[in-house]
């Protein structure tokens, strides 16, 4: 039997970060999507998180010390778990991984706790590409048996953001899991194209601060390193990019502003407002700002940036791309506008009434 197509679905934003997940199933949804719950341990999160969204309720911290009874029903899991127990980037110890006394790579199991609980019709992952060959792909494997044994079709793709209207290269993998009721056989991750969207369309439009700019000696210094390290056969260095072409990944925890430079000659007063060694450049050598990091991500230009640079960055470099998520949230939305199948006995002995609460609405066979 068809769902209610006015129904409102419920939310919950587990590893929120600064809520990219959310704006973009808010985009997809609009006023017929709810968030209900937000756990995000780190307080500077916290605070982008609270600029942009006035939520009625506080946000939760760490997610393994919440009882999953005491979170409130919810229909769809949004779960960005962090990536650094999986970057090709880190150590990639996956579910061994241990940093200050908390399992990195087992946060996941508190995805599977919390949904094993509420029974959500969709759970929605997103990491690194790096997941996908992590212990010759067994960490994936464990993840997709894992959502497979709560009672869940699992869909995955690695998705591009550079096919998704940002000028970013930046691959990740994303897990869309739909509960076996949920007819979800229709369901594809949509198809990206080249929007010709460039590096120069998401600069900013008045001349950025001269503390974006290099000063010689810096420039110098990046330089010499980079012959450094090209003198041994390594890769390793700073980029200028072309600004009709697209953006590096920009990386977990906001570091290599350098692979990302730009040539803006735009600057007419060199007066430095920061301490600086030497002078600045005279080639228009300067690093993105955290606005156009926030546009490679897709967000909007009203998002708010609070906090000083040095978070922005990080805070940026470990979100999502929105316009990624949005895409694929549409998808989900049109799987969850269709028709429902009748529940088998495998499946409907996990109904509880948390369940039927966040439906508002059971199917009726």
């Amino acid at each position: 039997m068809k769902i209610d197509n006015g129904k409102v679905y419920k939310s919950i934003d587990l590893f929120a970060g600064i809520g990219g997940i959310r704006i973009g199933f808010e985009r997809a949804f609009g006023d017929r999507i709810k968030t209900n719950f937000v756990s995000e341990w780190d307080k500077y999160a916290q605070k982008t998180y609270v600029a942009n969204f006035h939520d009625d309720f506080e946000i939760a911290g760490d997610i393994t010390e919440i009882d999953a009874k005491n979170i409130p029903a919810f229909n769809i899991c949004l779960a960005g778990f962090p990536c650094q127990a999986f970057s090709i980037a880190g150590n990639k110890r996956g579910f061994k991984d241990d940093y200050k006394g908390r399992c990195r790579g087992t946060l996941f199991f508190d995805v599977a706790r919390i949904c094993e609980e509420h029974r959500p019709e969709v759970i929605f992952c997103e990491n690194v590409k790096g997941l996908t060959i992590h212990d010759k792909g067994n960490t994936l494997r464990v993840i997709t048996e894992t959502l497979e044994e709560l009672g869940y079709n699992v869909y995955q793709k690695v998705l591009n953001s550079k096919d998704f209207g940002v000028p970013q290269n930046r691959e990740r993998i994303y897990i869309v899991a739909f509960r076996k009721d949920i007819d979800s056989s229709g369901f594809t991750f949509p198809q990206g194209k080249d929007t010709g969207v460039r590096i120069r369309d998401i600069m900013e439009k008045e001349v950025p601060s001269i503390k974006y700019y290099l000063s010689d000696k810096y420039l110098d210094g990046l330089e010499k390193h980079r012959a450094r390290h090209e003198s041994k056969g390594h890769g390793f260095g700073y980029v200028i990019r072309d600004l009709n072409d697209t953006a590096g990944a920009i990386v977990c925890g906001g570091m290599g502003r350098e692979r990302n430079l730009l040539i803006d000659n735009r600057l007419t007063d060199r007066t430095p407002v920061t301490n600086i060694k030497g002078k600045v450049n005279e080639h228009g050598v300067r690093r993105m700002t955290p606005r156009e990091w926030a546009r490679l991500q897709g967000f909007p230009d009203s998002f708010r940036l609070p906090l000083a640079d040095t978070h922005s960055y990080k805070q940026l470099g470990n979100s999502v791309t929105v316009t990624v998520i949005e895409a694929i949230a549409k998808q989900i939305r049109v799987v969850l506008d269709g028709k429902c199948q009748p529940a088998s006995s495998e499946t409907k002995k996990w109904e509880n009434t948390a369940a039927t609460e966040a439906n508002g609405q059971s199917c009726t066979y």
